[in-house]
């Protein structure tokens, strides 16, 4: 077995058969192709590896330039996608091998962290992963927002075609880049694929000139579902402005279905409002998100919860293993490498939970990602409050 790296124009012949076969109805249609082909552009900055074997292509894993706000700190990020194999080739370890070439490769061309959706999390976890929270989907009739039609409220919603929409919308999630912890957006040339889609319509939301929310969405039928993506939102008015939005469809569609971070609590969004909170999570088609840490440099600068300092080992993980000195100054963390005795031994997965927030150090222990003595759990805690990351991917 053979790894090389493809261009973009080389994905319609090596990747689109395993990727289609993978991910889509099959057997495809010629015109499957065509509209693959007329795609390959938007992976011009993509990296794709691909595993031959006797001259066949029987693997491949893609990395998709991204940032993402790490605390508080954008950081270039390797977003993991399209890792497919034929059947023959699985359980054979070609797929890791490849994801294993691939982020070492995106750490050493910058890439500070990496995020994917796992078609099986335990995979993942055996190369440093662990999980984050799914974004959650809030169920409702429109009528139970019926209040909202009756609030004079400082702003407007106006539905636009993605084409009309697509630079306002761009330019929310970068602003929503720079503010919210785990928030992610691909580079220019991936994004500008999403200009094109017209399947979708786009809800802007303004207060005194300004874009303070945005929702994509679509109607499925007369009298049935309005289907939202993510609810964009720079605070109570815009989320108040969409809400408003979708109560006045109350004649046209019987339930809309919204994507929500883990921040949201749509049962306070109205009295007597029956709503259905939930996050569903199987798979292969529904797993959560995973990210880890590329390199332990990414931590520099990033918001610290306390002025505190702790040595850990991180091990087994050929990427981040080494001793450093975590210390928090004046709210800002710095790391360097050392060689004192560590108050905490972690693996990838315990020091990139830590980082993303989504589990303290004594949970960091059960789940069995580290060994920590007491003043460690302490510090640790301090230096990393835990703080849920809202994982937006894309529009």
């Amino acid at each position: 077995m053979q790894i090389r790296q493809i261009s973009a124009e080389e994905r319609v012949d090596h990747i689109f058969p395993l990727s289609t076969y993978a991910f889509s109805p099959s057997p495809w249609a010629d015109s499957d192709r065509v509209t693959y082909l007329s795609r390959v552009g938007y992976f011009a900055t993509a990296t794709g590896l691909i595993a031959e074997e006797g001259g066949r292509t029987v693997a491949a894993a893609t990395a998709l330039p991204m940032r993402q706000n790490v605390r508080g700190v954008v950081r270039d990020m390797a977003g993991v996608a399209g890792v497919v194999s034929h059947p023959s080739a699985r359980r054979k370890g070609f797929v890791r091998q490849l994801v294993t070439r691939l982020i070492g490769q995106m750490r050493d061309e910058g890439c500070a962290v990496s995020a994917l959706y796992p078609f099986r999390p335990s995979f993942y976890a055996r190369l440093g992963y662990v999980g984050v929270p799914r974004v959650r989907t809030a169920t409702f009739a429109p009528e139970g927002l019926s209040h909202l039609l009756k609030a004079d409220l400082p702003g407007e919603v106006e539905r636009l075609s993605m084409a009309e929409g697509f630079d306002e919308v761009n330019a929310l999630t970068l602003r929503m880049l720079g503010e919210r912890h785990g928030f992610s957006v691909y580079d220019e040339t991936r994004t500008a694929d999403f200009r094109e889609r017209e399947t979708q319509w786009v809800a802007l939301a303004r207060s005194g000139g300004e874009v303070v929310g945005a929702v994509l969405y679509r109607i499925d039928s007369y009298g049935g579902d309005l289907i939202a993506q993510d609810l964009l939102t720079t605070g109570p008015l815009g989320r108040a402005l969409l809400l408003q939005y979708f109560a006045r469809h109350v004649d046209q569609v019987g339930r809309v279905t919204v994507k929500i971070g883990t921040d949201e609590v749509p049962e306070l969004w109205g009295t007597d409002f029956a709503v259905l909170t939930e996050s569903r999570v199987d798979f292969p088609s529904h797993g959560a998100p995973m990210v880890r840490l590329l390199t332990m440099q990414a931590l520099n600068g990033l918001h610290a919860g306390a002025d505190v300092g702790v040595t850990v080992e991180v091990t087994d993980d050929d990427l981040l293993a080494g001793r450093y000195r975590l210390t928090g100054d004046a709210g800002t963390l710095t790391v360097e490498e050392t060689k004192d005795d560590p108050q905490a031994t972690l693996t990838c997965a315990g020091i990139s939970a830590l980082v993303y927030g989504v589990l303290d150090p004594v949970e960091v222990v059960l789940r069995g990602f580290g060994r920590f003595d007491g003043d460690a759990i302490e510090a640790l805690g301090a230096l990393f409050p835990k703080r849920m990351p809202y994982l937006f991917v894309d529009f």
